[in-house]
C-alpha cells in the first residue's frame, strides 16, 4: 500500500516553479525545493522522480496557464486590434511589475534547456506555435472585418508579433524600462493600421 503524501502537491509545485523560475534549471536542485518547503529530498523524489521530471511538471503547468492567458486575451470577444493592444499592454505591465525580473519560464527554458534537450525543445516549440496561432487568428479576424491592414499576410504578422512577444520577455530580464518596452510595442502596432 503506498504511503500518503506528506505535503500539498500544489504548494510544492508553486515553490518549485518559483525556484526554477528565479534560478533556472541548472542552478536549482530538488534539495533546494525540498529545503524551501521543509521536506525531505526523498519525499520529493518519490513523488516526482528526478529533477528533470519535476521541471517538466512545473513547465507543463506554467505553459498551460500561459496559454490559457493567451486564449483569454485573444478569444475574449474584443475587437481584434483592441485585443492585440490589450495583450501587449498587459504583457508590458506584467514585466514592469515583476520585481525579480524573472521573465517567462517558457522563454527562459528556450534559452537555457531547450538547445540541449530535444524533449524540452518540443515543449517550448509547442507553446510558441500555439501563441503564434492565437495571434494569427486574431489578425485574420481583423483583416476579415477590415480593421487590420492586409498589406502583410496574417502569417507574417503573427511571426513578427511572436518575435516581439519573446523579445519583450528577454529584454525585460535586464532592462525592465517602461519607455524601452512600450517603444518596442508602439511601432509594432502601427503595422496593423490601414494605409
Amino acid at each position: 500500500m503506498p504511503r500518503p503524501r506528506e505535503f500539498d502537491e500544489q504548494v510544492v509545485l508553486d515553490a518549485a516553479t518559483e525556484r526554477f523560475w528565479m534560478n533556472g534549471y541548472e542552478a536549482t536542485s530538488v534539495r533546494d525545493v525540498a529545503d524551501q518547503m521543509g521536506l525531505t529530498g526523498a519525499s520529493l523524489y518519490n513523488a516526482f522522480g528526478d529533477k528533470r521530471t519535476l521541471y517538466r511538471v512545473v513547465l507543463d503547468r506554467y505553459a498551460k496557464a500561459a496559454l490559457q492567458s493567451c486564449a483569454d486575451a485573444f478569444e475574449g470577444g474584443k475587437p481584434p486590434k483592441v485585443a492585440i493592444k490589450a495583450f501587449f499592454d498587459a504583457t508590458v505591465a506584467e514585466l514592469l511589475n515583476d520585481p525579480q525580473h524573472k521573465g517567462c519560464l517558457v522563454v527562459n527554458t528556450s534559452l537555457e534547456v531547450a538547445p540541449h534537450d530535444d524533449e524540452f525543445r518540443e515543449v517550448v516549440k509547442g507553446v510558441f506555435v500555439r501563441i503564434e496561432k492565437y495571434v494569427r487568428d486574431c489578425i485574420k479576424a481583423g483583416q476579415a472585418d477590415g480593421s487590420i491592414s492586409t498589406k502583410q499576410s496574417a502569417a507574417d504578422l503573427a511571426r513578427l508579433f511572436l518575435a516581439a512577444i519573446l523579445g519583450l520577455r528577454v529584454l525585460a530580464r535586464t532592462r525592465p524600462e517602461r519607455e524601452l518596452l512600450t517603444g518596442l510595442v508602439r511601432p509594432l502596432l502601427l503595422v496593423l493600421e490601414k494605409p
